[in-house]
């Protein structure tokens, strides 16, 4: 049966779309198969570098020589769970009868580890993956551990966020720079008078006003006599 499963994925992988150069047969990927079941290619792609935060994933093609219908249930890495997305976006990934179903990559369903940390140190390693069918069960195979680079980058997990900039020490922000409003002259001191030049005037006036009576009053006194 296994013979049986490996001969129909030779002639089925140009009929299902597949990206020949990424996904065809290849010395340095997994394969296994149980009963009608055949996955090719399976390999765990993390981040760049070791150490390095971000997802990792599995990608691989899973096909189905038998008569009815399958769903993936799981994936494990290492005894991890992986997050199964269907490329619907909703629902369980299935494996078409006569067919086949492409994990990782645009458009496709994905196998997602959110935190592949550990992972990045297994670069260039193996490590053993599980893939469960809803009819054939678990299908046991140890898969390559890839950076998302080269003909990876396309099926791997997105690149990690890049790290905020870090604002420059002293400097708040250009609005700090600004004089504060308290900073500003006085109205007084625009126009370029002194402080105090218009309350005085009044002063003054009142002065001069109090010398003309008396002055006025001393000369009619004179008269009279």
């Amino acid at each position: 049966m296994s013979a049986v499963a490996l001969s129909f994925t030779a002639l089925t992988a140009c009929g299902a779309g597949n990206n020949a150069e990424s996904l065809g047969v290849e010395p340095d990927t997994a394969m296994a198969s149980v009963d009608t079941i055949a996955i090719q290619n399976a390999n765990v792609i993390a981040q760049e570098k070791a150490g390095q935060a971000g997802p990792a994933a599995v990608s691989a093609t899973i096909f189905n020589s038998g008569r009815a219908d399958q769903t993936l249930d799981s994936v494990t890495v290492a005894g991890a769970t992986v997050k199964l997305t269907a490329a619907s976006g909703s629902g369980a990934i299935t494996v078409p009868a006569q067919g086949s179903v492409v994990i990782g990559g645009k458009g496709n369903a994905a196998a997602v580890i959110e935190d592949g940390v550990a992972l990045t140190k297994k670069l260039g390693g193996v490590q053993d993956v599980v893939f469960r069918l809803s009819k054939t069960g678990d299908i046991r195979l140890e898969a390559f551990v890839f950076p998302n680079t080269a003909d990876y980058k396309d099926f791997g997990p997105t690149a990690a966020p890049p790290a905020p900039a870090a604002t420059p020490e002293g400097r708040p922000g250009a609005e700090g720079d600004k004089p504060a409003e308290g900073d500003k002259p006085a109205d007084g001191q625009e126009s370029g008078a002194p402080e105090g030049t218009e309350s005085g005037a009044p002063g003054t006036g009142t002065g001069t006003e109090g010398t003309e009576p008396g002055t006025g009053t001393g000369t009619e006194e004179t008269t009279g006599h």
